[in-house]
């Protein structure tokens, strides 16, 4: 009797620790879909950051443009690339600071525009629309990217969070800490003001 007894303790023992093994490895391949869901964000976001100077140095050659729009197109450029190099999804400090200088970038690049249908020279020039076009399919690939990275934060802090893989998450501590989501712009919620 003693015999089965222990047989029931160690079968139930290594259908726990099997359990337990494929819970963690889940949470780890659920991570790393996050953090291959990060990198293309940064990917997308690089992308905006390259195009940047092109467009800075059409838009100098036209006469008389305003230098006070291009100057904050240049600073938030320059937030936001440094905001990419300290940046990691583990820290959500870093993460709102990287998300904020991206706002920034996103609202000064938008003020360029806006600014440069007043100048029909520039307007007319074809490197500027083809750096126009390339910019406005990066800001779509940004948001297709932006929201594949938050369906894959949802599955993973999903899947850590639900019993019983809470158990397993909660044994190993920080190494599956939840993962952020982007949230919109501050303001975003209000419809822009179109005047003619």
């Amino acid at each position: 009797m003693a015999k089965w007894i222990l047989i029931a303790v160690v079968a139930v023992a290594a259908i726990f620790v099997m359990w337990g093994v494929s819970a963690y490895n889940g949470l780890v391949a659920s991570n790393q879909e996050v953090q291959a869901a990060w990198s293309q964000v940064e990917n997308v976001y690089q992308r905006r950051a390259d195009l940047v100077p092109n467009l800075v140095e059409t838009v100098k050659g036209a006469a008389n443009f305003e230098k006070e729009t291009l100057q904050q197109v240049i600073e938030a450029r320059a937030k936001a690339t440094q905001s990419t190099t300290h940046v990691t999804i583990d820290n959500p400090e870093a993460f709102q600071q990287f998300q904020n200088a991206q706002a920034q970038l996103s609202s000064s690049l938008a003020r360029l525009m806006a600014v440069a249908e007043s100048y029909p020279q520039l307007t007319a020039t074809q490197n500027f629309r083809d750096l126009q076009a390339q910019l406005e399919g990066t800001e779509n690939r940004i948001a297709v990217e932006r929201m594949r990275f938050n369906e894959a934060a949802q599955r993973y802090n999903t899947k850590k969070n639900t019993f019983p893989t809470a158990i397993v998450a909660g044994f190993f501590g920080s190494k599956f800490p939840d993962r952020p989501y982007f949230k919109a712009q501050e303001g975003a919620e209000k419809p822009p003001a179109v005047k003619f």
